[in-house]
């Protein structure tokens, strides 16, 4: 996993929690969700690829690196988040969100922040008979954390949320970047919590009014593909974009300039 040596400027949510943030570049403000997993330097490359053109702000989520951690947890606080780093933006930002991160930018989007516009990389919704997150994952994963079962609740959320094999997950803690992942496990509920049972939001989609760029890898699974679709068609006005790519992510170089295109023209 990526690193930084930057110091993190911070901000405060509306719970007095502090949310680490750095910029990058400069020009129209851009703010970067991360997903499950991800901090604010798995974002720099993406952040990067956008500053010659955008102030892109990649931030820690709460719970994770330089940021805050104010119990109890809940989806709202973190749109919360999002709303302080858009008013260090400036008052208005465009917003890009991965995974369960767009998600949670949708869901900031449907209750009116001065979000410019959005862009949503495929959002993690079971559509099309999928079976959504089991019920009670997120307790399960924060009782394992509890008991200092990390790796446990890494391998769980691999499996009963992203879908992996287990023996594909079995295969990852060789991986130098298992140990990043443990480390982020007590984070895994809050992803859990914001994707819920996995059910497409219509009536919140529906309620987005900011420019839409919903986006997808052709080297995705066909599930998340299916759910990128559904969400361009439940956004008034979206515009759905396919990218060769790898397994839930396309090269940071190549989204940006599709960003920079769908945002600036």
């Amino acid at each position: 996993m990526t690193t930084t040596n930057r110091p993190a400027q911070t901000v405060r949510s509306a719970d007095g929690t502090p949310i680490a943030y750095e910029p990058f570049g400069e020009g129209p403000p851009i703010v970067l969700v991360g997903g499950a997993f991800n901090d604010r330097a798995t974002a720099q490359p993406l952040a990067a690829a956008l500053a010659p053109h955008f102030t892109a702000y990649t931030y820690d989520r709460r719970g994770r690196g330089d940021s805050g951690d104010t119990a109890p947890y809940s989806a709202d606080r973190e749109v919360d988040d999002l709303a302080a780093l858009i008013g260090a933006a400036g008052g208005s930002a465009y917003v890009y969100g991965l995974s369960s991160g767009a998600i949670l930018a949708a869901r900031a989007a449907a209750q009116g922040l001065t979000i410019t516009g959005l862009a949503l990389f495929e959002p993690p919704f079971a559509v099309d008979g999928r079976a959504g997150p089991r019920p009670g994952l997120a307790a399960t994963l924060a009782e394992l954390v509890a008991a200092d079962r990390r790796a446990e609740a890494v391998e769980l959320f691999m499996t009963s949320a992203v879908g992996l094999p287990g023996e594909a997950v079995a295969g990852m803690r060789h991986d130098p970047s298992w140990s990043f992942l443990e480390r982020m496990a007590h984070t895994l509920a809050y992803d859990t919590t914001i994707t819920g049972d996995g059910a497409l939001p219509r009536d919140e989609l529906a309620a987005i009014t900011a420019p839409t760029l919903v986006v997808d890898s052709t080297a995705s699974p066909d599930w998340l593909r299916q759910a990128t679709q559904r969400t361009a068609e439940a956004v008034a006005g979206a515009r759905r974009l396919s990218m060769a790519g790898g397994y839930h992510e396309v090269p940071p170089a190549d989204l940006a300039v599709e960003l920079r295109r769908f945002f600036l023209g």
